[in-house]
């Protein structure tokens, strides 16, 4: 079952992150879902975004994965994080003009403090184009909300209800 997930770090005009905020006008402006074990995102590539004529910039690719992991850190791990290191391989190239790509991400390994993250990034076509392995540091709960404002949890959801 998909299950949206909000941003609510956009409540606040200054957001502007490059990779997930409706704020950033010359942002990626990532949208996110639940879905089982995943977090999943849907994307459009744009020509602004290529490397080679049509083909999405292979540093896209690496900021589109490293942004859906931190998300599933947010909401799997109901913490935040930062990035220590990605591992990606590149295998296929993403067309910016044959529609929209899937990433998803779960949650491989938690161990203390680290959790690693594998993403896939499929194109519309479903063929796996590039794939990573995002290792990050966790923080305690209190520590992420205040040094980096991660919010209660329910405010990711439009309703907690479902679950009940």
């Amino acid at each position: 079952m998909k299950r949206l997930i909000l941003n609510p770090y956009d409540k606040f005009e200054e957001h502007k992150c490059f990779a997930c905020s409706k704020h950033n006008l010359i942002g990626l402006q990532m949208s996110f879902y639940e879905e089982g074990d995943y977090v999943v995102s849907e994307w459009q590539p744009r020509p602004e975004f290529q490397g080679y004529h049509n083909v999405l910039h292979g540093g896209i690719h690496a900021t589109l994965m490293d942004e859906i992991s931190s998300w599933c850190i947010q909401i799997k791990l109901k913490s935040s994080g930062l990035t220590s290191r990605l591992e990606t391989k590149y295998k296929h190239p993403v067309y910016c003009d044959k529609g929209k790509i899937k990433l998803k991400a779960k949650i491989d390994d938690f161990y203390k403090n680290v959790a690693k993250v594998h993403v896939q990034l499929f194109d519309s076509e479903d063929l796996l184009c590039s794939e990573t392995v995002a290792k990050f540091i966790v923080f305690p709960l209190e520590i992420a909300k205040r040094n980096f404002y991660y919010p209660e949890y329910e405010s990711f959801f439009a309703s907690l209800a479902s679950e009940e």
